[in-house]
Parts: C-alpha cells; sequence; structure tokens
C-alpha cells in the first residue's frame, strides 16, 4: 500500500479504499437518480409533435413526478430507518427501469403521467437512502469529501442525460432511447446488487425493557422544519435556472438557443466543480451553517447582477455560470448541516423529510415563476430567485444556531 494511503488509514482506522468504494457507490446510485430527473423533460418537443400536448399538460407532468416524489421521500426515510437502506435502493432502481421501459411504449398522455408517477415513485427513495449509507458506512474525517462527491456526481447524472438521449433519438428513435436508459438502469442495479455488501445498513433496532420515542417525535424539533425551508427556498432558485434561464437570456438579451443551452450546461458544470472544492472546505470547517450562509449569499448577488440586465449577454452568461460554482460551494457543508442536526437514531426519518423540500421547491418555483415569465418579467424573474436563496441564508443560519442549542442542551 502507497505511503499515503497508509498514512489515510491510520487518521481514520478505515482503508482508504474501503470509504471511496462506498462514496463511489452510492455516488453513482445518486447520478442515475438526477438522470431521471430529466426522462420526460428532455423528450417535452418530441411529445408535442406526436401526442399535441400544451405546455400546461407538460408542466402537469413534472408536477406530477416531484408531488411524488418528495411525498415518497418523507414516508421512506421511516422505511429506511425500519429495514436498512440497501433494499430500498435496489427497488427505486427496479421502479425507474420499469417507467423508461413505459416510457418507451407510452401511446398518449395517459400513459405520460403513469411515467411520470412511476419515475416519481422510482426518485423518492434515494436522498435518505443515499445519506444513511454515506453517515453509517463511511469514515466520520472522509464525510465532508463524501458528500461532495454525492453533490457532484448529482449534477453529473443531470449532464449525461442530454447526451444520452439526444444521441441515441438522433441515431436511432426516442422509444429506442428510453429502452437503451432502461438497460441502463438494469445495469446500475446488477452492479450494487454485486456489491451489496458495501450498502448495507443497521436499522434502528428497539429494545422492550428500554424506553422508546414515538417515530414522529423527531417532527416537534424546530430544527428540522428550518431545514426543510432552506431547501425549499433553496431549490427555488435551481429551479429557476433550470426552467428558464434559457428563455430569459434570449428575451433580454437575444442570445441564441444554443449559447443560452451552453450556459445552462456550464451553470450545471460550474456547481459540479463548486461542490469539489466545497468538499474539502467542509471536511476542515465546523461551522458548516456559515459556509451555506457565505455560499449562497454570493450566489444571490450574482442573480441580482444578471437580473439587473447591464451586464449584457455575455457577461452575463458567465456570471449565470458562476453563480452554479458559488452555489456549489455550499453543497457539502449543507448535507454536514443536515447531519449534525439529526437526532440518532432518525437519519433515514429527518433526510427524508427534510430533503422532501427540495422536490417541493421544485414542484413549486415552475408554477411560481412561471407567472412571472408569462406576464415578460424576465429580471423580476432572477430577482425573485435571488430573493429565494437569500432568505435561504437565513434558513441556514436558523439551523445552525438551533442545532448549538439543541447540542447544548441537557439530555
Amino acid at each position: 500500500m502507497p505511503k499515503s494511503s497508509n498514512h489515510a488509514k491510520a487518521l481514520t482506522g478505515v482503508p482508504l479504499r474501503q470509504d471511496a468504494s462506498i462514496i463511489s457507490l452510492v455516488g453513482l446510485a445518486h447520478a442515475s437518480s438526477h438522470f431521471g430527473h430529466l426522462l420526460l423533460p428532455l423528450m417535452f418537443p418530441v411529445f408535442m409533435k406526436e401526442f399535441g400536448l400544451s405546455y400546461s399538460e407538460l408542466g402537469l407532468l413534472m408536477t406530477t413526478f416531484f408531488v411524488i416524489s418528495g411525498t415518497g421521500q418523507a414516508l421512506a426515510g421511516f422505511l429506511v430507518d425500519r429495514v436498512g437502506a440497501r433494499p430500498l435502493l435496489f427497488a427505486a432502481m427496479g421502479i425507474f427501469m420499469l417507467a423508461c421501459f413505459a416510457a418507451s411504449m407510452v401511446r398518449g398522455y395517459t400513459g405520460l403521467l403513469l411515467v411520470a408517477a412511476l419515475a416519481g415513485m422510482g426518485n423518492a427513495t434515494f436522498h435518505p437512502v443515499d445519506f444513511t449509507i454515506l453517515n453509517q458506512r463511511v469514515s466520520a474525517p472522509r464525510l465532508g469529501y463524501a458528500f461532495s462527491a454525492h453533490g457532484l456526481t448529482g449534477n453529473l447524472g443531470w449532464a449525461a442525460a442530454p447526451l444520452f438521449f439526444a444521441t441515441l433519438s438522433s441515431l436511432y428513435s426516442w422509444r429506442t432511447a428510453y429502452l437503451a436508459a432502461a438497460l441502463l438502469y438494469l445495469c446500475i442495479l446488477l452492479l450494487l446488487v454485486t456489491q451489496r455488501d458495501k450498502l448495507s445498513t443497521r436499522a434502528v433496532v428497539r429494545h422492550p425493557d428500554q424506553p422508546t420515542e414515538h417515530s414522529m417525535a423527531f417532527m416537534k424539533l424546530p430544527v428540522v422544519w428550518w431545514c426543510f425551508c432552506f431547501f425549499l427556498l433553496s431549490t427555488m432558485t435551481m429551479a429557476v435556472v433550470q426552467s428558464f434561464s434559457v428563455s430569459i437570456l434570449k428575451a433580454m438579451h437575444g442570445v441564441s438557443i444554443e449559447a443560452a443551452t451552453l450556459t445552462l450546461s456550464a451553470y450545471m458544470l460550474c456547481g459540479a466543480l463548486g461542490m469539489l472544492v466545497g468538499g474539502f472546505i467542509a471536511a476542515h470547517n465546523a461551522n458548516s451553517d456559515r459556509v451555506v450562509a457565505l455560499a449562497m449569499g454570493s450566489g444571490a448577488l450574482l442573480l441580482v447582477l444578471c437580473g439587473t440586465g447591464v451586464l449584457g449577454g455575455t457577461l452575463t452568461m458567465v456570471v449565470l455560470a458562476s453563480t452554479g460554482f458559488a452555489i456549489g460551494i455550499g453543497g457539502p457543508s449543507r448535507d454536514m448541516m443536515i447531519k449534525k442536526a439529526t437526532p440518532q437514531g432518525a437519519t433515514g426519518r429527518v433526510y427524508g423529510m427534510v430533503y422532501s423540500g427540495l422536490d417541493t421547491g421544485l414542484a413549486v418555483s415552475p408554477l411560481l415563476f412561471g407567472l412571472f415569465m408569462d406576464r415578460g418579467w424576465y429580471g423580476a424573474t432572477l430577482f425573485g430567485a435571488a430573493a429565494a436563496l437569500a432568505l435561504s441564508v437565513v434558513a441556514a443560519l436558523g439551523v445552525g444556531r438551533r442545532t448549538r442549542v439543541q447540542t447544548l442542551r441537557p439530555s
């Protein structure tokens, strides 16, 4: 073993290779869930042409996806704590595979709604599953890097989906692309099954002779709801960028569709790079909430600059992409912040509940800011996204303050 690996093992008591294997497997699973976010949106132009659908009908598909995902995510957390993370991870992969197969056979809008519901069910388990595995199986000194890799692979899953579907659809057909996606999920599932020993987690055991709290007791903790609000607010901003940035750049600055789409891709890649940098910060900074607040506050200021329209087309694209880097830096510290706020034995339930705020933000934001876009309020849409991100700063600091109070309170 190389000297550096011996040093890493001495520091943690756990071989680096073991932690790296677990992080890689969970990262692959997370990438597949973000890949699944785009199963339907990437084919919206095809569905409009082939099935004669309206924008509102297409929007309902994504609302269906995120409502089911958010509701299921909160419920999945309880199951993770009760039966362990691994069975739910395998089930999620199987459901995504079924959703892709169903999409390849769809003949109309009802079928697409079914696909949206299936994909939402598949997506529901990933955050409580992923973070339960990481928190239980990765050594504590490497958790910051694990959270960084987790966020980075999610962004890579988003980046891979357009390339995958565009390539296969142009070479063959959109139905063939969905069949290939089903095969991709099958291959990932088989890999996870062969490496299942690295994905096992302890279920929460209730002993009859010990006093127990009700399984819903964690919901009485104010810090849990501050975490939920943080995810709701910060994700509303991401949804604006994903849904409307291309249209905003075109309307405000006459930017071509190709250049605007490239800016969105750059935003995602900058976010991945920010998460990579943020992993090192999270591993060496105990004040996770303050790191998150600084990152989100910086992103909000950059969005305000973009919303003013004074930067011009090229500089606006550069600044908007840089926003992804600023927000990405806070990603690993955000996950460390949630870990510190989580009561012992309630990892799945807490992560499931607070991350359902993410799905809520993704479901609500397009509906709210879509009204702004319909009225031609393009700059105001970016201002609104910045305001939501600024409010998430307040929520992050609230999480940190209440976590410290919770830690100091005598048991």
